[in-house]
């Protein structure tokens, strides 16, 4: 059988692919990883697999997104780090999952329930897994830390998000900065998605803080903020996001 893993952290997708090859659960005749979006839509638009090990989380977006640019309807286990709310939405569904860091007994109960289920598999419990995970409230105010006190932003305050190393920075209208504590992947999924969108690894903008949108070439789209941004390059809308900003927009 034919297995695609949707895992776009190479440490993680080489630990799962490894516990793959020395199951015997199952016989596997092929694994496909796909690291993106991009990758995923390009590869489902032409095959459709035996199974699926979905990570939710990816550099250039929500593996969920590609469900509404191509069909997916085979068996998925997703693996994910969501928190308990999510984990709750997986087992009312009876979808099965992986929370990260898992281990190989895990890896083998899942496929264990998957040659249970594979006969009378029925796309309509992914469905509404995806339903529910996508319906999950939205995060509208931040407590950052001024000084010795505690600030409230409400999103509405909020133009961009930055991300440097390991640390997340929160920039206001006012070009006020705050240090906050998450990560741009993380946040991306608490933010309401019709006004901020994750441009590339380092930023999420609201849309109400872009100034100009300037494209150089069918390509390369830069942005220039209201406020001043928290680099000295400017900021570039990633290629694998450009298609879907665009929708953003309405273009």
């Amino acid at each position: 059988m034919h297995i695609v893993v949707v895992e776009d952290e190479d440490l993680a997708a080489d630990y799962l692919m490894s516990m793959l090859r020395d199951q015997d659960v199952i016989a596997i005749t092929n694994i496909t990883r796909l690291a993106s979006v991009h990758e995923m839509v390009s590869f489902f638009s032409k095959e459709q697999p035996d199974l699926i090990f979905m990570d939710i989380h990816l550099g250039d977006g929500k593996s969920l997104e590609a469900f509404t640019q191509t069909d997916i309807s085979v068996p998925i286990i997703f693996t994910t780090a969501y928190d308990d709310y999510a984990i709750q939405v997986f087992k009312h569904f009876t979808i099965d999952y992986l929370l990260k860091p898992f281990e190989a007994k895990n890896v083998m109960e899942a496929l264990h329930k998957y040659t249970q289920i594979k006969t009378n598999f029925s796309f309509y419990n992914t469905a509404k897994s995806i339903e529910a995970l996508e319906s999950k409230t939205q995060q509208d105010r931040f407590l950052v830390n001024s000084g010795h006190h505690l600030k409230s932003i409400d999103s509405t305050e909020v133009a961009f998000f930055y991300s440097e190393g390991k640390n997340l920075f929160l920039f206001t209208n006012h070009s006020e900065n705050y240090l906050y504590n998450d990560t741009l992947r993380d946040i991306s999924e608490k933010l309401n998605p019709e006004v901020f969108f994750k441009v590339s690894r380092n930023y999420i903008v609201h849309i109400n803080a872009i100034k100009e949108i300037i494209k150089h070439n069918s390509q390369k789209i830069e942005l220039r903020l209201k406020v001043a941004h928290a680099s000295e390059k400017p900021i570039v809308v990633s290629k694998f996001a450009l298609k879907r900003f665009k929708t953003w927009l309405n273009w």
